[in-house]
């Protein structure tokens, strides 16, 4: 029987716990798109394995130009954002912390004063979404997207792969592919958006293909074992509707990326930052079709993360709001401690406040 506090194996990373910080954006970002010194600090006292993380799980990074979707979220494709990455994963390292990148591209979830030349984001496909992002005006409607070309399809996938050789090439452990949460991934998964008429649409093996081709390249490039990627079968996060079969797309996603052997996926289970039982889906039977590292995440605390490893339902779990305001959250969960609170003002945006100074417990 595992342990929620044991090591663990994720491929080629050894974790010294399994208490792992989901990805979240926090929108403090330097000049350029890049990390900084309170960034660095921020995952630096996340990262001591004896009472934070055996993961960090970094905020999505976007992988081009293209790709941003929020104000002051970080990039990972400029030698200055590889150096400002730097800053972090040493940080990391000198806690005895493991770091892997979040690797993202939102699509629609966009809006032209973002993009370089107030382009259009792209997407899947042309619909908007109905939903806002964090702009230098505050939150707007996302703005209109354009259709990928077939041939665009193929330099976003060369996009992410270059993005995990930035990562590597900045000290990261690893890196995640952003699957998740209504972003360019799902845009192309989910039948609820696409409705293209090439390769890249129409039945389930031509919507699975962008991820699939997304992480055989990644996996090529940096080697499976430092590679994950993040689902979320059933979330309404960003206007993207629910597909019409979720559960036969996820279990075919699975089965065709099994061969591939990367180190682990994280599944949102529900509506990300909501309801567990938001809409029907069997995740157990998609944990059962992956040979590899299973990490869970959404709305878990003590009792039942340690229950979901305990039981093998999960390797390990990802926290994310829990991290934010305590720092040390593994020895909290260890001694049963009580939890502090976050400020939900302090979430996006602004300075140390509300990110680099909620204080750990005593020693």
């Amino acid at each position: 029987m595992s342990n929620l506090f044991d090591p663990l194996q994720l491929g080629d990373i050894h974790i010294a716990n399994r208490v792992v910080m989901a990805p979240l954006t926090r929108d403090r970002a330097g000049p350029g798109r890049t990390s900084r010194a309170l960034n660095a600090e921020y995952y630096a006292q996340r990262a001591d394995p004896k009472s934070g993380a055996g993961l960090i799980i970094t905020e999505g990074t976007q992988v081009d130009a293209l790709g941003q979707g929020y104000l002051d979220t970080p990039g990972i494709y400029s030698p200055e954002q590889l150096a400002g990455w730097k800053l972090v994963t040493d940080a990391v390292h000198a806690k005895g912390g493991k770091i892997v990148a979040q690797i993202w591209h939102v699509g629609r979830i966009s809006h032209t004063s973002l993009l370089p030349a107030g382009q259009q984001p792209v997407s899947s496909v042309a619909r908007p979404a109905n939903t806002k992002t964090f702009t230098p005006a505050g939150f707007e409607p996302v703005s209109a997207p354009r259709a990928l070309s077939t041939e665009e399809v193929g330099q976003v996938v060369r996009q992410f792969r270059h993005a995990a050789r930035v990562a590597i090439d900045a000290g990261f452990d690893g890196v995640e592919v952003h699957g998740a949460n209504g972003y360019l991934v799902e845009q192309f998964l989910r039948d609820s958006l696409n409705d293209r008429t090439d390769q890249y649409g129409g039945s389930i093996e031509n919507r699975a293909r962008f991820l699939v081709e997304l992480m055989t390249a990644v996996c090529a490039e940096i080697g499976p074992g430092r590679v994950g990627l993040r689902l979320s079968p059933v979330t309404p996060a960003n206007d993207i509707g629910q597909d019409r079969a979720p559960q036969e797309l996820f279990e075919h996603v699975v089965r065709q990326l099994a061969p591939l052997g990367f180190a682990f996926i994280e599944v949102v289970e529900g509506a990300t930052g909501g309801p567990r039982d938001f809409a029907p889906f069997d995740f157990d039977a998609l944990r059962k079709l992956w040979p590899n590292a299973w990490i869970v995440n959404n709305g878990y605390d003590r009792r039942s993360a340690i229950d979901a490893v305990a039981s093998g339902r999960a390797d390990a779990v990802s926290f994310g709001k829990l991290f934010i305001s305590n720092p040390d959250l593994a020895r909290r969960l260890r001694e049963d401690r009580e939890m502090a609170p976050w400020d939900q003002k302090t979430f996006y945006g602004g300075d140390a406040h509300g990110y680099t100074d909620y204080p750990p417990l005593p020693a």
